[in-house]
């Protein structure tokens, strides 16, 4: 059976990289590549029953983690392997924390991302060597939040971007096609699942899914 593999990178170079891994790992495998938070959420929707998720953490429409905690809460059948150009621990150990089935550094070859490709689809958990022995000795996140933001229908994860990106109700009713009282409805619904009062607080929310700043190895990724 034809397995369907998303490859979620907004820099065609590495999403080309992906895909030759993902030729060596499932020669057959059927192949999507997405650049934005939303064209993957297209793509999924499209096929729920995908087989694999390659998702950088850092994509137009991204907020550091809620990509991925967002996927998990919305798909939990469907492994998502985080690739990331960060190396830092605390990255590897939140992706985890958050549900990733792996994580892999865009620094690896292309023989050990073929590897970490087919260990995952093999329903194996994947981490560079060495590193799931040091994650044992970081502290695990608190994911609570992370919890309360993948309870979030997939319109209301779109709001909550949009809102985080500081676009008013009427733009965005207008980009989603949706009218303004419906927006101010989405609006509420997440106030009260994220457990917040109002815009500047979700925002702030949010913002612990960022990855941290001061992690310099980021650029790039």
């Amino acid at each position: 059976m034809t397995q369907h593999i998303i490859i979620a990178d907004d820099h065609p170079l590495f999403r080309a990289a992906l895909r030759q891994a993902v030729s060596q790992a499932v020669p057959d495998a059927e192949v999507a590549e997405v650049e934005s938070i939303k064209a993957l959420q297209a793509a999924v929707e499209k096929k729920p029953d995908a087989d694999l998720v390659l998702l950088d953490l850092n994509m137009p429409g991204a907020h550091g983690f809620s990509g991925l905690v967002f996927m998990r809460g919305q798909y939990p059948g469907l492994p998502v392997v985080v690739v990331s150009g960060s190396e830092d621990l605390q990255v590897m150990r939140r992706s985890i924390d958050y549900g990733a089935s792996g994580f892999i550094p865009k620094s690896a070859p292309l023989p050990e991302i073929t590897e970490a490709i087919q260990a995952v689809l093999e329903g194996d958990m994947w981490l560079p060597e060495g590193v799931a022995e040091k994650l044992e000795q970081t502290q695990a996140e608190n994911t609570d939040f992370s919890e309360k933001l993948a309870s979030l229908t997939p319109q209301q994860f779109r709001v909550l971007g949009m809102l985080a990106e500081g676009m008013l109700n009427k733009q965005i009713a207008y980009d989603l096609d949706v009218s303004e009282a419906t927006i101010k409805a989405h609006i509420t619904a997440v106030f009260r699942k994220l457990g917040v009062r109002n815009r500047t607080q979700a925002v702030i929310a949010i913002q612990q899914m960022e990855l941290d700043p001061s992690d310099t190895s980021l650029s790039g990724s």
